[in-house]
């Protein structure tokens, strides 16, 4: 779909997770479209760094960003509440929080790695689609995101962690979704291989990253959310890999 014609002048995207090379783009994307971008993360310093090179990239883009644990149920809900008594409204909340922990068999895995993974891709979805929850059904095209990963529907036996916990956040998303039927709201699920990014190619030139979804067409099909019908978006899963 082209995103072309989409224009979110006047319309206010949280991005939770923005520092990360999804993040990033999205971000870019977003602030090209017009939105105001309300960036969430953990690291300070990366977040300047994304805000400075958006505005440059972007001039009178508005970029803002919350230095925020979203571990902490009470930080997700106060910066939630802080955007849209800020911006008066909020458009989107893009869940780009990742991580990555695995292990050669599936004998191998290290419950440690539960936890975190548990922690990154399961805890902040929840308290971030909580804090935003109600701000979104107040939205005339409210619009909810995560990127999950093909490994949750074909798991691997040393990839175990990383997929139960991507098959819990779709889960977690699709009740999201259920909540907003009776609204204009819509929440998806972008499922990728992997993703690779601009630095990665070149650091690695000769990489083929078969599959590997790119940062920028992620940024594409996010922005492409709001230019789908609610019900063609909402409880749905958007495949940016073969099935």
């Amino acid at each position: 779909m082209s995103t072309d014609s989409v224009d979110l002048k006047g319309r206010v995207v949280a991005v939770a997770g923005a520092t990360g090379m999804a993040g990033r783009a999205t971000v870019l994307r977003l602030a090209q479209a017009g939105a105001t971008v309300a960036c969430g993360d953990i690291d300070a310093r990366k977040l300047d760094e994304l805000m400075d090179s958006v505005r440059r990239a972007v001039p009178g883009a508005i970029v803002v960003g919350q230095v925020v644990d979203l571990l902490d149920p009470q930080a997700a809900h106060d910066w939630a509440e802080h955007v849209e008594a800020e911006y008066g409204r909020v458009d989107g909340l893009i869940h780009m929080v990742g991580g990555w922990r695995g292990s050669k068999t599936f004998g191998d895995v290290d419950l440690a790695d539960w936890d975190f993974m548990h922690d990154m891709l399961v805890r902040t979805l929840q308290h971030t689609s909580l804090g935003f929850h109600e701000a979104l059904k107040r939205s005339d095209n409210g619009r909810f995101a995560i990127i999950s990963a093909a490994a949750a529907h074909k798991p691997t036996g040393g990839n175990a962690v990383y997929a139960t916990a991507k098959a819990a956040a779709e889960t977690w998303t699709l009740s999201l979704a259920d909540s907003f039927k009776d609204s204009s709201a819509a929440a998806a699920i972008l499922v990728v291989k992997a993703l690779v990014s601009p630095e990665m190619r070149a650091e690695k030139p000769n990489a083929k990253f078969a599959g590997f979804t790119e940062t920028a067409d992620l940024a594409e099909q996010v922005l492409s959310l709001w230019a789908r019908p609610t019900d063609e978006v909402n409880g749905t899963h958007l495949w940016l890999t073969a099935q």
